[in-house]
């Protein structure tokens, strides 16, 4: 069945780069595991899947010690706790949910100088709710500039999660404000926009998306 549900998101996926004018293999899934079994993670990679995002330090750690045979690329895209700082910087090879300073800088210290720098983007709360994560829009380029100073560490993009919207054109608005903001930064080449989800994947691949996340369209509804 993940097999079949990933074939189909691709196929999605390309869909929406020839609509929107993206170039071929623009778009990357990132298969969204958190809850799911590392069996369910060995099916997609057997499909051949190779990038998983995690939201669960200690969850993650447990899989990837199951997984170690498997070449996956691991991405870390939930809160991040001060304890868990250390780890997250062994263990994964992109952060997507960095959202202060004081955390891409124990990132930055913690990150063991042995492996290729640490791959982060900056999480920002695009629709300012206050549940959610994330630096306010106008605090982008001063953030840039103080991470990107930052050794073991390399700054590739932004990552947000917007408010849930029905409405394709709607769904598009703060994806299209958070890549106009990126386009005016200008010096720090940033490359990744990791936004987009299952019900809002092609609004977020018209809007410049180079990550989406998926889990539920393709492991089916978290347990």
């Amino acid at each position: 069945m993940i097999n079949k549900r990933l074939k189909q998101l691709l196929a999605q996926i390309r869909q929406a780069e020839i609509t929107y004018n993206r170039k071929p293999g623009d778009v990357l899934l990132l298969a969204v595991s958190k809850t799911k079994t590392a069996q369910d993670i060995a099916q997609a990679y057997s499909a051949g899947q190779r990038h998983f995002g995690e939201n669960y330090c200690q969850e993650a750690l447990k899989k990837q010690q199951e997984l170690s045979a498997y070449d996956i690329t691991w991405h870390f895209i939930g809160p991040i706790q001060s304890n868990k700082t250390k780890a997250i910087a062994t263990h994964f090879n992109w952060v997507h949910s960095v959202d202060s300073f004081k955390i891409a800088k124990r990132l930055s210290e913690q990150r063991p100088s042995a492996l290729p720098p640490l791959n982060i983007c900056l999480q920002v709360n695009i629709s300012g709710e206050q549940s959610k994560s994330g630096i306010v829009l106008n605090e982008l380029a001063e953030m840039c500039v103080l991470i990107a100073a930052l050794p073991n560490i390399k700054l590739r993009g932004v990552m947000a999660v917007p408010e849930p919207e029905d409405n394709f054109e709607l769904q598009r608005k703060p994806f299209k404000a958070l890549y106009q903001a990126v386009a005016k930064l200008g010096d720090f080449k940033l490359d990744t926009y990791s936004f987009g989800m299952s019900n809002d994947l092609n609004a977020a691949v018209a809007e410049g998306a180079t990550i989406v996340r998926i889990g539920t369209a393709l492991f089916g509804a978290r347990e």
